[in-house]
């Protein structure tokens, strides 16, 4: 089992960029993939971006956010990382860092995909 700890997020004005970050309890980090989600107010939670497992060899990002974030992962601190630059208001979200035991080495895209979740932290974007 894992436990993730997101950080990092704040309130930022439109095109300024911010890194979010999640830290995993535990020694097996680089056994799991892991995602970035996020959720606006009334809307159903939405992937953002997502690296496998060990590697993290693959990688898969949503249309909406390719080329302006880019997620990473450090196995010897146990964290994964979304840099988001060039934030636009239709970013503000509450983003969440998702993680499933290796997953086949696949970048996931379907929420159902992960069985650990953080608690999430608010990234607003002014405009």
């Amino acid at each position: 089992q894992v436990q993730l700890v997101e950080s990092g997020g704040g309130l930022v004005q439109a095109g300024g960029s911010l890194r979010l970050s999640c830290a995993a309890s535990g020694r097996t980090f680089s056994s799991y993939a892991m995602g970035w989600f996020r959720q606006a107010p009334g809307k159903e939670r939405e992937f953002v971006a997502a690296i496998s497992w060990w590697t993290g060899a693959m990688i898969s990002y949503a249309e909406s956010v390719k080329g302006r974030f880019t997620i990473s992962r450090d196995n010897a601190k146990n964290t994964v990382y979304l840099q988001m630059n060039g934030l636009n208001a239709e970013d503000t979200a509450v983003y969440y860092c998702a993680a499933r035991l290796r997953g086949g080495g696949a970048a996931m895209v379907d929420i159902h995909d992960y069985d650990y979740w953080g608690q999430g932290t608010q990234v607003t974007v002014s405009s």
